[in-house]
């Protein structure tokens, strides 16, 4: 803030408030020297001595009140200026203060005039002038407050708006300050309907019905009438033009900047934001506009947030099909969300060899970021402890224990089967932790199997001990299958599941194909069931076909 904007805000309200009591000053002067004619010279001489008294005390006893009533906003500004440290109690007074002005300069303005109204009427009783005088003395004095008050009103938001208020509230906010009053757009309207239509029009009238019609001649009365109108559209005219520029600038200026910072949001930008300079419904839709500007920088902070999770999971599940000799093996995870808590992995236990490999799948409770941690964390421990000796039920007892200990009391599980293949004695072993049967499909007999077993979720209880199952009846063309419960569980656009029969017929029908042809093909056949029906869980499944 230099000096001279300093000095120019300091005195800003205070400039509009002499600005709106020297217009009422000026229409005083200009209809009384319009009527002077009708009146008196005793009587033009008492109104020329009032005004040299009552008109400087019009300017002066405001001012005097206006300095008063602007402490807070003065101090305010001074420790602004002096770059000091402002304490809360100090800013919310002062833009109380602010915000309250425009009404206290309006009501001591109408005080003054409604003073007028009645200090000119009661001398020139005094002073035994006529009904007539004394009547035109207190509607000018009337008509003059009222369209002094209104065109402060306007001058004085204007002020406000432009020069003032954003150096009290950078950030808006104007409507969340307590104990203040409202310029409303309602009371805008109204306000200008009285100053441009009721006051003028009203005016005239009070005019017209003071000529004496019986008493003058033709000529006389319309003179007369000449006279009342072109003083009157004069002024109200200039008045009214005034005005309609002011409430114009105070309406369309927000609206235009409220449609800038809109187009720029639209376009991304959402580090725009609207410049709210008053308390009424225009500046609260602006607060409104701030406050979804700043929620959507954090969504869109979230998204990418979001994104780079996808990509760090996706980096966490096998790229390619797992190719070991005797055994074709595929998987495949679709996640409902950007993240999700399903997971597959391929387990190499013999540092490279193709002896013994392991499968695993799992299911965290939910989906979403939290589920993809977990699901992160229960593939690190798997991995790690599977690279150190142990049986399939020793290594799923392992991880379940360290497991248990990270989510105690969360409420937070993982599903998981476990399932390792000894290629050279075509064995299987496998331990299912509360996860659904793998199944096995032999197109010699056209028979599924399922390779059950008992056993907790993973996380439920660290003193649980896993045990292991084991089967060496395995041949050539027999199919594995192992999934979540995200495929059997999903629903098409009827509510209707989808079941695991539509999974035994693809799996029959594709049997002789390669084992990621066979998982395509059940992927395709469950889009088919659920046509456009949204993901309401992660889908993920392995297929292991054995080769020679």
């Amino acid at each position: 803030m230099t000096k001279f904007t300093y000095y120019y805000v300091k005195n800003a309200m205070l400039f509009s408030s002499f600005i709106s009591n020297f217009v009422g000053v000026v229409v005083v002067l200009f209809l009384t020297q319009r009527s002077a004619s009708q009146v008196s010279p005793d009587i033009l001489r008492l109104t020329h001595d009032i005004n040299l008294v009552f008109l400087p005390a019009s300017f002066i006893l405001p001012l005097a009140l206006i300095l008063l009533y602007e402490r807070p906003v003065r101090a305010y500004l001074k420790r602004y200026f002096a770059k000091q440290p402002l304490s809360d109690e100090i800013i919310l007074k002062a833009r109380q203060k602010l915000l309250n002005e425009p009404f206290f300069l309006i009501g001591l303005a109408l005080s003054i005039w409604l003073a007028a109204a009645v200090v000119f009427p009661v001398m020139f009783w005094v002073h035994g002038a006529g009904r007539e005088a004394i009547r035109s003395a207190f509607f000018r004095g009337f008509y003059t407050g009222l369209t002094t008050i209104t065109v402060a009103f306007f001058v004085l938001e204007f002020v406000l708006q432009r020069g003032v208020v954003p150096y009290f509230f950078p950030n808006g906010g104007l409507s969340l300050t307590p104990r203040t009053l409202r310029i409303r757009i309602r009371t805008r309207l109204i306000a200008l309907l009285l100053a441009s239509n009721i006051i003028p029009l009203v005016s005239i009238l009070q005019d017209t019905w003071g000529i004496d019609y019986t008493n003058e001649s033709p000529a006389n009365v319309i003179a007369q009438l000449q006279s009342a109108l072109f003083s009157h559209v004069f002024v109200f005219i200039a008045v009214g033009v005034w005005l309609t520029f002011l409430v114009s600038s105070n309406l369309t200026q927000p609206l235009e900047e409220i449609t800038h910072v809109l187009r720029k949001i639209k376009n991304g930008l959402f580090e725009t934001k609207v410049r709210v300079t008053s308390n009424d419904e225009i500046g609260y839709t602006g607060d409104v506009i701030n406050e979804m500007a700043e929620g959507l920088i954090e969504r869109d902070r979230i998204k990418h947030s979001l994104a780079l999770a996808k990509e760090i999971q996706q980096s966490l599940i096998p790229k390619e099909t797992l190719k070991i000799e005797g055994f074709d093996v595929a998987g495949k995870s679709l996640y409902c969300d950007e993240t999700g808590g399903d997971y597959y992995d391929f387990i190499d236990f013999d540092g490279g060899g193709e002896q013994r490999f392991g499968v695993a799948i799992g299911d965290v409770a939910g989906h979403g970021v939290s589920s993809a941690l977990l699901m992160a964390a229960v593939r690190s421990s798997l991995r790690q402890r599977a690279s150190h000796p142990g049986s399939p039920a020793q290594i799923i007892s392992d991880v379940n224990r360290q497991l248990a200990k990270d989510v105690e009391h969360s409420g937070e599980f993982v599903t998981l089967f476990f399932l390792v293949i000894d290629t050279v004695k075509k064995e299987l072993e496998w331990v299912r932790a509360g996860h659904d049967p793998a199944l096995i499909y032999d197109p010699a007999r056209d028979a599924f199997t399922e390779m059950g077993g008992a056993g907790m979720a993973l996380g439920v209880d660290e003193k649980w001990r896993y045990g292991e199952h084991r089967t060496t009846a395995i041949s050539k063309g027999q199919v594995i299958l192992l999934g979540t419960d995200g495929v059997w569980e999903a629903a098409n656009l009827k509510g209707e599941m989808f079941g695991k029969e539509p999974v035994y017929d693809a799996i029959r029908k594709n049997h002789t194909g390669s084992a990621d042809e066979i998982l395509e093909a059940i992927l395709s056949t469950l889009n088919e069931f659920q046509g456009g029906a949204k993901k309401e869980d992660d889908v993920t499944l392995v297929i292991i076909k054995m080769q020679d």
